[in-house]
């Protein structure tokens, strides 16, 4: 008999016999039967569930249970792909969630985690930069790495950067790293051992797929031009589908950097040290070019920065083609013709290819850089990134002003299922069309399960009524920022984050409130201080009652369960200011339909991060606390609404009235 979800998440189903404290949740069940009728039918789902509702056991079940039926027509079951935005959670359902389900259900199947090709060590690589090391590596470090690297490629079972105990050099790593233009396949003497193909034997025999949003769409910009890094699939599932979007745009669109040419070129030829490809194979000529394309590439930089200082406004945006006429192109592609030239001369099909994919990538770039200067990319919007102090990085960058024709064509009318998942997709009133429309998902089921955390008894909401406006009175309303995130942290003894939406503003309120926390005994992290993100949760995790100022990222993505979090201060409406280049193009395009961009996309964009920001708060069933948004506009401005209701249904202290519930209190 076919299992069905029941079978395994039900009451006395087979997770509840293996796990006597096991609970059956409604919530789980029902996101369960949702995505499985969903793959039965062959129909999108879009699945928005709370925290604790246990979503990866509701998509990992019916998934399982699809990949494995044994189909009479076809005599297989349904190939998934399941795609997370975090490296944590990928970590969750590799080493957790899936070998608990592969020892509970009655069933056989393999998943298996996709990484992208350049995590791999090529053994014939490695092999052949030791050969000639003296000739490519001019410092001791990179030489003591390389011997390091050599002995971990014949020892090692995996082969991927994962497996290492050390971070090595990017010079060092893109000598050994598997490439596709560096690659001999079956003609390689050691591909039976190769680390890259027995991990790609096992992405194409796996029944379940585990990758991040970056490799997947990675892959679809591939499948549009005819080539693939993943096998095809009939089911795909996002979960933390809130940021594909973004994730999306990145992937589809291209991007050159000034450091990608010195990185190249210090490969091939270093003429301080007197190192590189070139001069192994004694290319004068070749060494000679590099020379006139170091030249040619700082020159074109710098027309890029002058573009930008007089003409480029504050954001670097491009409104037609820049006007810059460099032979750079033209010239990489001679240097990659004159490496070309040289392979016939060469004996060893090592060095052959070496010097070919060395050719390719010149090649590569000539073609990006080309198409960013012609603006070749259709619906694209164009800028100049600048990073970095006094020889900075330089960035030209196109992104699809909207990702929805290419995600709808491409991706949900060539698949089979596809299933979003995450806790935050929908805006005030449980409506789907901002998160559909963004990504193109015009036909789809919609589910919506809440959490079954008691929001009304473990969370309480603070609103500010009397603060100033900061869209009116920013300076004032810092000011009175600053005050009150002292209160409330006093209020809770600490156990605090404390969230912004810029940095300028997150080190003004630290900078003012530093001598009060010295005074107080009590621990500030600040992000952007130097310290990693995972550095800093360690801190505050450590500490009892510690403080934790951040921005952007500390909005989603963090788990701090227990007391050690039990304050939640919001400082604004996490509103985005389109002076991005590609916001402010997604703006233009909302305005030119007639649209109003406010209310379509910079609202409901700013609600689901809000929520998010809320979400760090309730963790677990255990988890107590209270959520502060400083922002008056949460009560005076009409769009309120829209925010207030976007937030669980827990109690809402309006500050200076007594406390009351959203229920019995009108706004």
């Amino acid at each position: 008999m076919d299992l069905t979800p029941e079978d395994v998440l039900g009451d006395g189903g087979l997770i509840s016999r293996r796990l006597s404290s096991y609970e059956s949740r409604p919530e789980q069940l029902a996101m369960a039967n949702a995505v499985a009728a969903a793959i039965d039918a062959g129909e999108h789902l879009v699945v928005e569930a709370g925290t604790g509702v246990g979503k990866s056991f509701a998509y990992l079940v019916p998934a399982l249970l699809a990949a494995t039926a044994r189909q009479s027509e076809e005599g297989k079951g349904k190939k998934v792909v399941v795609s997370t935005h975090t490296i944590s959670l990928q970590e969750q359902l590799i080493a957790r969630d899936i070998p608990f389900l592969n020892s509970v259900l009655p069933v056989e199947f393999s998943a298996v985690l996709v990484k992208g090709r350049s995590n791999y060590i090529s053994i014939r690589r490695v092999k052949a930069a030791a050969e000639r090391s003296n000739s490519i590596f001019g410092e001791t470090e990179e030489l003591r790495q390389l011997k390091k690297l050599r002995s971990w490629a014949s020892s090692t079972g995996d082969g991927s950067l994962a497996e290492l105990d050390f971070r090595p050099l990017p010079q060092v790593w893109d000598e050994v790293r598997s490439e596709h233009g560096n690659c001999l396949g079956r003609k390689c003497p050691t591909h039976s051992d190769c680390h890259y193909y027995r991990a790609r034997r096992r992405v194409w025999n796996a029944d379940v797929l585990v990758v991040n949003h970056a490799l997947f769409f990675s892959d679809l910009a591939l499948r549009r031009e005819g080539a693939n890094i993943l096998p095809d699939y009939d089911v795909v599932i996002f979960d933390e589908a809130h940021t594909l979007e973004d994730v999306a745009a990145d992937h589809l669109g291209l991007s050159v950097t000034s450091g990608q040419f010195t990185f190249m070129f210090n490969k091939l030829y270093n003429d301080r040290q007197q190192k590189g490809l070139l001069l192994f194979h004694n290319l004068v000529e070749a060494q000679k070019l590099i020379m006139r394309l170091r030249y040619l590439v700082d020159e074109f930089f710098e027309q890029v920065l002058q573009w930008r200082e007089e003409y480029g406004g504050t954001n670097g945006r491009l409104r037609e083609p820049l006007k810059i006429d460099t032979p750079l192109p033209a010239e990489l592609q001679t240097l990659a013709g004159m490496l070309r030239m040289h392979v016939p001369k060469v004996r060893a099909e090592e060095q052959k290819i070496e010097l070919t994919a060395a050719a390719d990538r010149m090649d590569g770039l000539a073609q990006s850089l080309k198409g960013w200067l012609r603006q070749t990319l259709d619906d694209g919007v164009y800028w100049i990134e600048t990073t970095g102090g006094r020889r900075p990085n330089t960035k030209l960058v196109c992104s699809p002003v909207e990702i929805g024709p290419a995600l709808r064509d491409h991706l949900f009318n060539e698949v089979g299922t596809a299933v979003l998942t995450s806790a935050t997709l929908s805006v005030g009133q449980n409506d789907f069309r901002y998160f559909r429309s963004r990504i193109g998902l015009t036909e789809s089921r919609e589910e919506q399960q809440g959490s079954p955390f008691d929001y009304q008894q473990q969370a309480r909401l603070v609103l500010a009524r009397e603060m100033p406006d900061p869209s009116t009175q920013p300076r004032e309303f810092e000011a009175a920022a600053c005050e009150r995130i002292r209160h409330y942290i006093a209020q809770s003894e600490g156990g605090t984050f404390v969230l912004f939406t810029s940095y300028r503003m997150l080190k003004a309120c630290a900078d003012q409130l530093t001598p009060w926390f010295t005074r107080q005994n009590m621990k500030l992290l600040c992000h952007g201080s130097g310290m990693q993100r995972t550095q800093l949760l360690e801190q505050f995790r450590k500490h009892d009652r510690a403080v934790l100022f951040g921005t952007d990222s500390f909005w989603q993505g963090v788990d701090v369960p227990g007391d050690a979090l039990r304050n939640v201060i919001i400082t604004k409406i996490p509103f985005s200011v389109p002076d991005h280049p590609l916001l402010e193009a997604r703006v233009e395009r909302i305005r030119q339909r007639g649209g109003n961009p406010f209310m379509e996309y910079q609202v409901p964009e700013a609600a689901i991060k809000l929520r998010q920001g809320f979400g760090r708060l309730i963790r677990t069933r255990t988890d107590t606390g209270q959520v502060v948004i400083l922002d008056p506009r949460m009560l005076t401005k009409q769009y309120g609404r829209i925010f207030r209701d976007s937030l669980p249904d827990c109690r809402v202290v309006i500050e200076g009235a007594p406390q009351t519930t959203r229920h019995d209190h009108e706004y």
